[in-house]
């Protein structure tokens, strides 16, 4: 709490940077939704949308972290709390955000299933990208759940757990990067969308 009231823009400028984040990934998933559509539309499309849940559940989130900012400023209606209730109440809303963020991840962690599974299956990316995600995805949800259902478990895992989601999305970045798609090999999937029969 001293802190923050030490360095209130530095506070508020790890909040706006953090909110770039989320408005940078709304491209980042349509490009994905227009790079694997051609593998599966319909999983493609629940990727994607699951994928905007999860934004928008970390964009909300993002309220959390203004509230120690309002607790902390000299207003004349929290003289009501003492420094010691205020401090509490300060870090009870950031550790709610740890939360908030953990919500965000089992979406995330959905999301990454679809996503493996599609680059698994694409032909223009290597299969072990899609390994690797689903790799990602077993952290994600494994950290989420244990989080909500045994904290002291999931603080004994953390932040060990999300190493399978480092390597995978930062391989996945890398080749994207550096080496990209099969060209050749996205034409060949369809010239048009696939259609996947009606069940």
């Amino acid at each position: 709490a001293n802190n923050i009231s030490a360095s209130p823009l530095l506070w508020r400028a790890g909040i706006v940077g953090d909110l770039m984040m989320q408005v940078l990934d709304i491209p980042v998933i349509v490009i994905f939704y227009l790079l694997l559509r051609r593998v599966s539309e319909s999983l493609a499309l629940f990727a994607t949308l699951i994928n905007l849940v999860q934004t928008a559940v970390l964009v909300a989130n993002k309220l959390t972290l203004l509230v120690p900012i309002f607790l902390l400023e000299d207003a004349g209606y929290l003289k009501v709390f003492s420094a010691a209730q205020l401090n509490g109440l300060s870090y009870l809303a950031i550790k709610a955000h740890s939360y908030g963020f953990a919500l965000g991840l089992l979406f995330f962690g959905f999301a990454c299933v679809a996503t493996g599974h599609l680059i698994y299956r694409s032909g223009f990316l290597p299969k072990i990208l899609g390994v690797l995600m689903w790799l990602a995805e077993m952290s994600y949800l494994l950290n989420g759940f244990a989080l909500l259902l045994a904290p002291s478990f999931a603080a004994t895992i953390f932040p060990g757990v999300l190493v399978p989601a480092f390597v995978g999305e930062l391989s996945l970045a890398l080749w994207l990067l550096v080496k990209g798609v099969d060209i050749a090999q996205w034409k060949e999937r369809n010239t048009c969308i696939r259609k996947e029969p009606n069940p």
